[in-house]
């Protein structure tokens, strides 16, 4: 059994992957290497046509495995540059090498646009006996995706001169909006009386405190920051809008939603099933918010009260303790995951301080050549920031798990990667609940964990339907910051059922989820990962202590099958029916209703 060290240090260790940050010469030689493989690559694949014969198909799988390594280094690479601008949103050179790598991603996206070509000429029976032979099966899922989506797509020339032409438009206009939030400061005014500029990440700790004064002021200041840049990043999300919807359009993609869904791999009926049962049980959680501004003293909640914490028994609590928390409930559950996250804090692949400069937020990012991950997160001593560190641990652990497949396999989707995170999260916030010392602790903490079912039921339905709005609207033509505001506000009154007295219009832009390019409509696979998470979280509890093996298992076929397919053979249940969201809901209900009975 692992233990953690006795001094955790809170920033994290980047010189034992490319030693020397955004100068480093090692990642330049890497990039430059990079970039010569892929051009090799692309050589060889212009000498290629589609194989006529089975026996043909061999002499490609030397290109598959090149391809694979690409992929699998353009991730390190991505995630090196990530590291650099989030850890120091004015390191310049690294926004320099952030282009860098995206360029190089646009050369490989080339590459797999001819190579996706071969595939998608090839004839069916050819096809047939290419991914039944041995070398080949392990991958057949996500070659035959990749065939049917070139199939759906522009010719190749034209996919690659959009794939190009998306380097300084598309993803340029991403970002921009990078740009714009590093020049956001929110002023505060500390107890000494002084003034003091915090950056986006510490202002969003302080729209968390227990002083409600200090909400309203943050939260008056923050909408005024991000006012003020409205028109900046309106245009930005019009551009970005914008480029989808004109490559949608020549692609003959009428439904805004078919790209997101097929990266995620789920079907419409899925995510329809998925809010249709959100929207039942919508009024338990209105109830819940009525009883917490009853609690708070407030006639009607606002904005910046939905998540503060109740009765200040959310206290504070040391990086040191939340890591020791973390490991004591995952050991609980499986001593594996417990390991693993020992090592991630005691090998510092957590990047936690709390100082200016950085980016807003938390992430976890992989480096498959390196076999590691890196979590960011601005660490304020919360019980919330100890979830969110949870979480991030999930998303490493999954990780984990998968480093040992074929690149292609670990390709899994958002959704999916937001599973292992959210059931992480759930480990650590239902053991805190159950292990309360008395009724007040237990009502905040009941209360820490409902904000998670509030942020996935309600705030991110809010986005969901305001990106699908815009999108709708889009079509007609640019919408000024005032329109975009206003949309947002609806949609926030919309998926919360109009229970609160203050909403949030500038929403919009201060969520660096509308921003990025990856992923369209990046929001919706959380209220998926949180849901799905929560119905194999209720599995667990009635399977119990075996389940761990079940549950990894399930982990790492999650690249290589759609989501109905993976609950059907991990779970034995149909995502499509309602039944399985009915009993992931009904604990997310037994919250409120305990919370409800312990405060009436």
């Amino acid at each position: 059994m692992k233990q953690l060290t006795n001094t955790l240090s809170q920033a994290w260790n980047l010189e034992n992957i490319f030693p020397g940050g955004s100068s480093s010469p090692e990642f330049k030689s890497f990039l430059d290497q990079l970039e010569q493989n892929i051009a090799s690559l692309n050589i060889r694949l212009k000498e290629i046509t589609a194989p006529a014969t089975v026996e043909d198909t061999k002499s490609l799988d030397s290109i598959i495995e090149g391809i694979q390594a690409a992929e699998s280094q353009i991730i390190e690479a991505g995630s090196f540059v990530e590291c650099l601008t989030s850890e120091n949103q004015h390191d310049k050179k690294a926004v320099q090498l952030t282009t860098k790598v995206i360029t190089i991603r646009a050369s490989f996206e080339n590459l797999l646009t001819s190579f996706q070509n071969v595939l998608r000429l090839t004839e069916d029976d050819v096809w047939a006996g290419w991914i039944s032979r041995e070398e080949i099966a392990p991958i057949s899922f996500v070659l035959s995706e990749r065939r049917d989506a070139a199939r759906e797509k522009l010719a190749p020339e034209l996919e690659s001169l959009a794939a190009d032409l998306a380097i300084d438009g598309y993803h340029g206009w991403g970002q921009h909006y990078d740009t714009i939030v590093s020049k956001v400061g929110i002023p505060f005014n500390t107890k000494d009386g002084e003034t003091v500029t915090l950056s986006v990440g510490q202002a969003a700790n302080k729209l968390d405190d227990t002083d409600r004064s200090i909400r309203e002021e943050t939260f008056a200041n923050w909408e005024k920051a991000w006012e003020d840049v409205e028109d900046y990043s309106a245009d930005t999300l019009n551009r970005l809008g914008g480029f989808r919807l004109k490559l949608y359009e020549k692609r003959g993609w009428n439904d805004v939603l078919k790209e997101p869904l097929a990266i995620n791999r789920m079907s419409h009926e899925t995510l329809n099933t998925m809010w249709q049962v959100i929207e039942e049980n919508k009024s338990t959680f209105v109830s819940y918010l009525e009883r917490k501004a009853k609690l708070l003293g407030l006639e009607q909640l606002n904005w910046s009260d939905v998540d503060a914490p109740l009765n200040n028994v959310s206290g504070k609590i040391t990086y040191e303790d939340a890591a020791k928390e973390i490991v004591k409930q995952f050991r609980n559950f499986s001593p594996k995951l417990a390991d693993f996250s020992v090592d991630a804090f005691n090998n510092q692949w957590i990047e936690a301080e709390d100082r200016p400069g950085k980016r807003p937020g938390g992430f976890c990012t992989s480096l498959p050549v390196s076999k590691q991950t890196r979590i960011f997160l601005t660490f304020g001593g919360t019980v919330s920031n100890m979830s969110t560190l949870a979480h991030e641990l999930g998303h490493a652990y999954h990780q984990y798990l998968m480093d040992d497949l074929p690149a292609f396999n670990q390709d899994y989707a958002m959704n999916v990667a937001e599973t292992a995170s959210t059931f992480a999260e759930m480990i650590v916030s239902d053991a805190l609940v159950k292990n309360a010392s008395n009724d007040k602790e237990k009502i905040g903490l009941l209360a820490d964990k409902i904000q998670s079912s509030i942020s996935f039921f309600m705030n991110i339905h809010a986005r969901f339907l305001f990106e699908t709005r815009f999108y709708e609207k889009r079509k007609e033509g640019m919408l000024d910051a005032s329109e975009l505001s206003s949309l947002m506000e609806e949609a926030q009154k919309e998926a919360y059922h109009g229970a609160l007295g203050q909403y949030h219009p500038h929403f919009w832009t201060s969520k660096l989820h509308f921003y990025i390019t990856d992923v369209p409509f990046y929001n919706f696979p959380y209220t998926f990962g949180y849901m799905f998470s929560t119905g194999i979280y209720a599995l667990a509890q009635r399977e119990g202590s075996g389940f761990a093996d079940q549950y990894d298992a399930l982990l790492r076929d999650t690249g290589r099958m759609t989501v109905e397919e993976l609950a059907a053979k991990h779970l034995n249940v149909d995502l499509t029916k309602p039944d399985f969201w009915r009993d992931a809901m009904s604990l997310a209900v037994a919250d409120v209703e305990q919370f409800l009975e312990l405060t009436k």
